[in-house]
């Protein structure tokens, strides 16, 4: 059956409010008109989506893949084929790292194996700026307060330092070069306890310091100071031999360096990689001639005289009149080569080399060596000197007033006379220009006027000039030493000559070499060449005897229990910043024992100021304290005989 609904209720609407009593009731409002349904449009056909052809679709993007794909072709033939020699470069410029291997200087030695110049650790102290900017450093001020606290430490001003820090786009600086490990130990120490006491603004601890670095390097030290420093020279700040035999011997000195490359990774070097390269080789060891104790006397010897004279410079010469060694080649005023910064740029060189000046009396020894070794004389030939001698247009005198001296041949060397000096070396020829020529020919024969064969830089030659260019003047002055030029050493090896029988020995300051393998090299044996004749060289050794004694200008030089022979010198000066004659240069060279010769030594001082000028009296001293000091040194016994006692005047004939 059928479910029937059950009938709906009727629900009554809200009570109507009633109106009040005699009042009407409201009209009801009239009800709206019902509104007609608008008619529904008619009802819309969907629409059939219609597709086009995938075709072109299709060929375009198969075109833009195939240009893609033929750009990462050419790409790749580019950089596997056209440019891969360039790419696997970068590749290694940035995969491998490669080092220079400094090679170790070699040392300079004495005779004796002593240090005279060697290497050690060091370190070039360097910084980041960057590191000390505001951003970084979180501070303010920075470089100041970093170049106040290093200052002290590196021997720097604060202000430069706090500029070199101050170059923000530059990411390495230089603060000091060749520092000792003990200073790199203080600026770590600086890092630790000072470094985190500098306060940021908020209040943070800072590293000032933390952009200070290291890099290691070597030093060039010299152990003894100013000894012998016009000998050695120094080295520069890019490690290279400036002057002496740091730069004469240089490439032998310096070595060769090596390389390292290895692969690294974040700058690390990765150890199973291995690495490869060549390794540096040390330089060789040179030893001198020089003994350091002989050394030392020479150069203490000099130095008081000099400052005691207030005189420009001078130089001492110690030589073995044997073998032509140089004992000793002392400077006055010197350099300390640990300290350029402090030395005066004039005493840099060495001017016993490099000094050309007239050397005076101590030339007339060659002059009489040519009119004995030509038969024109004998030590006991009479010569009679006047007080004055007129020559061309010029009158010429000794060095003291004097009377007509009647000296012999040897007595005018004892008595230095000029004059006598003109009248003896007049014979040697029958005009003064056939004269002139074979004293030339003598002159060069010992070595003036060529290099003394050291190779050492800046020597001097000397001046000689060729006897058909000597003037009036000089003639008659070079015979006794003005109107030529030599250096300490060339004047030291004339007397040497003597001292060896008339032979001369090419001087040398290199003994040998030892290489990094340890094997000793001597230097190659000296050229020497006979000058004058043993016999000759024996009659001056015993003229120059009689310089020394009583009735000599040189008996300031006598030596106690040695024979010594000698001579004085005194000579005008030409000062090199007038271009004239200005003051003197003292002189005395000399050789003992006279008898058995061992040493050779020649003093001269430039420009003496104060106290006497002549070279007897201010350079026999520094003669007698260096020859015996040398003489103890070299255990060479006293001589055993008496000297010669050669006739120094004579009696005229009424």
């Amino acid at each position: 059956m059928p479910s029937q609904e059950p009938p709906r209720r009727r629900v009554p609407g809200p009570a109507r409010p009633r109106p009040a009593a005699g009042a009407r009731a409201p009209r009801p409002a009239p009800r709206p008109a019902a509104r007609r349904p608008a008619p529904r449009p008619p009802a819309r056909r969907p629409r059939t989506l219609t597709l086009g052809s995938p075709r072109p679709r299709l060929r375009l993007i198969s075109v833009g893949l195939t240009l893609v794909m033929l750009v990462f072709v050419v790409r790749l033939l580019q950089v596997q084929a056209v440019d891969a020699g360039a790419y696997a470069a970068k590749a290694d410029k940035y995969r491998f790292q490669e080092y220079t291997l400094s090679a170790e200087r070699g040392e300079i030695t004495d005779r004796n194996g002593i240090a005279l110049a060697t290497s050690v650790d060091a370190y070039d102290i360097t910084a980041d700026p960057k590191l000390f900017t505001p951003e970084e450093s979180k501070v303010r001020d920075a470089p100041e307060q970093a170049a106040a606290l290093l200052a002290p430490i590196l021997g720097k001003a604060p202000a430069d330092l706090a500029k070199k820090l101050r170059t923000p786009k530059s990411r390495y600086t230089l603060l000091a070069r060749k520092q000792t490990p003990q200073v790199w130990n203080q600026i770590k120490d600086l890092k630790k306890l000072y470094g985190q006491k500098a306060q940021a603004p908020g209040g943070n601890r800072v590293n000032l310091l933390g952009g200070v670095l290291s890099e290691p390097s070597t030093k060039r030290v010299y152990p003894n100071g100013d000894l012998a420093a016009g000998i050695l020279g120094y080295v520069n700040a890019e490690g290279r031999g400036s002057g002496g035999v740091e730069s004469m011997l240089d490439p032998q000195l310096a070595g060769r360096d090596g390389t390292i490359r290895f692969t690294q990774s974040n700058g690390r070097q990765v150890p199973t990689a291995g690495s490869q390269g060549t390794p540096a080789v040390p330089g060789s060891d040179i030893e001198l001639t020089i003994d350091r104790d002989i050394q030392w006397a020479a150069q203490r010897a000099i130095t008081e005289q000099v400052r005691k004279s207030k005189a420009d410079r001078g130089y001492v010469i110690v030589q073995d009149t044997r073998t032509g060694e140089v004992l000793a080649m002392a400077n006055a005023p010197g350099f300390d080569p640990n300290d350029l910064s402090a030395a005066d740029a004039a005493t840099l060189g060495n001017a016993a080399l490099q000094d050309a000046y007239e050397p005076g009396s101590t030339s007339k020894v060659m002059s009489m060596a040519a009119v004995l070794e030509e038969g024109r004389a004998a030590p006991d030939t009479h010569v009679t000197v006047p007080n004055r001698l007129h020559r061309g247009d010029r009158l010429f005198k000794d060095d003291v007033d004097h009377k007509t001296w009647y000296l012999t041949l040897n007595g005018v060397l004892a008595r230095s006379s000029n004059i006598g000096t003109i009248l003896a070396t007049g014979q040697l020829g029958r005009t003064q220009a056939e004269s002139n020529r074979v004293l030339d020919d003598y002159l060069r024969r010992f070595g003036i006027g060529s290099p003394t064969g050291l190779g050492f830089p800046g020597e001097t030659p000397g001046i000689l000039a060729k006897p058909q260019k000597w003037s009036t003047s000089q003639q008659y002055t070079i015979p006794f030493g003005q109107g030529l030029s030599v250096n300490a050493l060339q004047a030291a090896s004339v007397y040497s000559t003597i001292a060896n029988g008339g032979v001369r020995v090419a001087p040398t300051l290199v003994r040998g070499t030892q290489g990094p393998d340890g094997r000793f090299t001597p230097a190659p044996r000296p050229a020497e060449t006979r000058v004058v004749s043993e016999k000759t060289a024996t009659a001056l050794a015993r003229m120059l005897e009689s310089v020394v004694s009583e009735e000599g200008t040189g008996t300031k030089a006598a030596i106690p229990g040695y024979r010594v022979a000698g001579k004085t010198g005194t000579a005008n000066r030409v000062d090199p910043e007038l271009g004239r004659y200005k003051g003197y240069t003292a002189s005395f060279a000399g050789f003992a024992p006279a008898d058995k010769p061992r040493v050779t030594v020649y003093c001269a001082i430039q420009n003496p100021t104060k106290g006497s000028y002549f070279g007897g009296q201010i350079c026999g001293p520094i003669y007698k304290k260096v020859m015996e000091f040398a003489l103890k040194t070299l255990h060479v016994a006293p001589t055993g005989s008496r000297p010669a006692d050669l006739p120094v005047t004579f009696e005229p004939t009424p």
